[in-house]
């Protein structure tokens, strides 16, 4: 796998991990040659993952009607930056698409644990609303982000940090057609700063060290990501219909 080929990988293991969601929480999954959508009401949104960079007249009609019908907030996700969206009045942003070949992954300085347990999952997905100011989500109604189901779907697993046996640190893991990919890592605000990030991270790069990686970086995560040896292969570009936040 080349760096030339991880915009396409991010994009089928992305789509992958919202159809798997979706499919968790009993949303409608929209599948087309050029997207998947999934549409989780009002309360979840529309997430819109681009799968090819060439996106017929039909299928771009498909998919603004979706925006367009939306009940609640729309992301769409495009790896290879060539779907304009400017026509459906959101803003736009971009991030790198990252790649770590297969390699030895370090033991976390702290417990790492694969979920299994519904009130961990819980703990997991209190720690991503809250790091994520995911304020959709709000008031906590646990099952929202994180379906029960969730940790059921093949190749999804979610991992959770503790610091003295308190939930810290949470992150998703997904392989998908031999390559894995991390969405979702987060650190509670009231253990910032202490190598929580980097914990889950290992945690859950040690179940898939003999994978191709890939993950779309933050400005603020792209440094952890780079010393755990990923490398930018290329600019994503991501829209929302909700207002960028000061």
């Amino acid at each position: 796998m080349t760096l030339a080929d991880a915009p396409l990988r991010q994009a089928r293991n992305s789509a992958a991990l919202w159809t798997a969601t979706g499919l968790a929480r009993g949303n409608e999954v929209v599948r087309r040659r050029g997207f998947v959508a999934v549409d989780g009401g009002e309360r979840a949104g529309v997430r819109v993952l681009v799968q090819e960079p060439d996106l017929d007249p039909g299928e771009l009609a498909e998919l603004s009607e979706l925006v367009r019908r939306a009940s609640g907030p729309v992301t769409a996700e495009d790896p290879f930056s060539s779907t304009d969206l400017n026509h459906l009045g959101m803003r736009n942003w971009q991030m790198p698409v990252m790649l770590r070949p297969p390699a030895p992954v370090d033991a976390p300085a702290l417990d790492v644990f694969r979920v299994e347990k519904p009130e961990d999952l819980q703990a997991a997905e209190r720690i991503v609303i809250e790091s994520f100011e995911l304020d959709g989500f709000e008031p906590d109604r646990p099952g929202g982000l994180f379906p029960a189901a969730l940790v059921e779907q093949p190749g999804v697993d979610v991992f959770l940090a503790l610091v003295d046996g308190v939930a810290a640190g949470a992150g998703v893991s997904v392989v998908d057609d031999g390559i894995g990919s991390h969405y979702w890592i987060g650190t509670s605000t009231a253990f910032r700063s202490r190598g929580v990030g980097r914990a889950v991270m290992l945690g859950a790069l040690a179940h898939v060290a003999d994978l191709p990686v890939t993950l779309t970086a933050s400005k603020l995560g792209r440094p952890l990501y780079e010393s755990l040896g990923y490398t930018v292969a290329a600019p994503s570009t991501w829209w929302s219909s909700v207002p960028a936040t000061a």
